[in-house]
């Protein structure tokens, strides 16, 4: 099978996203870092390698060279990036060492974040298992991890040096698991591609073999590198890569509050989405008939649009002050002005946001 490949245009950091024949892509990759005398390490969680016993092994992997951590959110903490930092401080590991991330986003996050911190710096490679993972956060160099005040409040920006994309490690996912990919999925036809929303209007469901599939996730991954690509640090006065937080200004809040783990990211941004839609609206940014069309294809992929139990809004307007896309103070949403079409906005009142959190739940 020939090698389908994509590129995040960073200069001298540039580096492939492989799709068909991703495999046998990381095979070849194992056997040349080998050759060249180099360590490798790879960090992933219970829930999948149990899923896929034997992938790394057919990659080329070893099983003294994997630790394995528990799945799920509470895993993005200090605890065990600490504990994958003593793993290769006690392995000897030097400057020269891979490092490879095989999971959806915790690990992905927490393995960059790793590499970013560890000897001041690592290569790392990620190996994304989860269809959030492939269209979203493996690509772009975002890592990090959680403190109990907010998601994703310590990291670095660290750039992997491929990403290794084969979906048919999606055949094992569960099916919340999938749906909360999906939220990622609508978020990049909600921000930049109202061609990518419609075609999801017009299916039926989508699963793991979808023929439509492939062709969506690399559709996701080439909106995020352009976007990366323009604007690698997200330090744009407006817009920029700030746009692809599209819905999780709210999401965010929701995980802070109700404690990570309780709701899937994307199940989360489900959520966040609905809301952002409906500050659109209420900042006369977009129609009204934009919140119908934006809670159908949100429903339609099995995520949720409302609080599954009540959070106090006080609590979520806490947390929101926390948001790193914040300036000087002021809260910072990513808002439309049409389905497809992100921009920036600030200077919001927060009794706005406040009435938006009680439609959803909230009290």
């Amino acid at each position: 099978m020939k090698t389908e490949t994509l590129t995040v245009e960073l200069a001298e950091r540039s580096y492939p996203i492989y799709f068909s024949a991703a495999a046998e892509a990381l095979k070849t990759e194992v056997v040349a870092l080998r050759a060249a005398g180099r360590r490798v390490q790879v960090i992933s969680d219970a829930r999948v390698l149990h899923a896929h016993p034997n992938y790394l092994a057919q990659a080329g992997f070893e099983d003294s060279e994997l630790l394995s951590l528990p799945a799920g959110e509470p895993t993005k903490s200090i605890q065990y990036f600490s504990q994958a930092l003593s793993v290769l401080a006690n392995q000897s590991a030097n400057r020269d060492c891979a490092l490879f991330a095989f999971g959806g986003g915790v690990i992905g996050d927490l393995a960059g974040f790793v590499a970013a911190s560890y000897l001041r710096g690592i290569d790392f490679y990620q190996i994304p298992t989860t269809l959030l993972s492939m269209v979203d956060s493996s690509v772009g160099g975002k890592t990090g991890i959680n403190l109990p005040e907010g998601k994703n409040l310590v990291g670095a920006f660290w750039q992997p040096k491929a990403v290794y994309i084969d979906t048919d490690l999606l055949e094992t996912l569960p099916p919340r698991e999938f749906a909360a990919g999906m939220a990622e999925v609508i978020k990049y036809g909600m921000l930049a591609d109202l061609e990518l929303l419609q075609a999801l209007f017009a299916l039926d469901g989508l699963q793991a073999d979808s023929p439509e599939l492939p062709s969506i996730v690399r559709r996701c991954c080439a909106i995020k590198a352009r976007v990366v690509a323009e604007d690698e640090t997200e330090t744009a006065r407006d817009g920029g890569r700030a746009l692809l937080n599209l819905g999780h200004t709210f999401a965010h809040a929701i995980e802070n509050v109700a404690g990570y783990g309780e709701y899937l990211h994307g199940e989360a941004v489900g959520i966040g989405l609905s809301l952002a839609t409906r500050l659109s609206v209420a900042l006369g940014q977009m129609p009204t008939e934009a919140i119908a069309r934006t809670d159908q294809v949100v429903r339609q992929f099995q995520l949720p649009l409302r609080l599954q139990a009540p959070l106090k809004v006080s609590d979520l307007m806490a947390a929101m002050q926390r948001d790193k896309k914040n300036r000087g103070g002021r809260l910072r949403f990513v808002t439309m002005t049409a389905l497809g079409s992100a921009v920036t906005t600030d200077g919001i009142d927060p009794a706005l946001i406040e009435s938006l959190w009680r439609e959803a739940g909230a009290s």
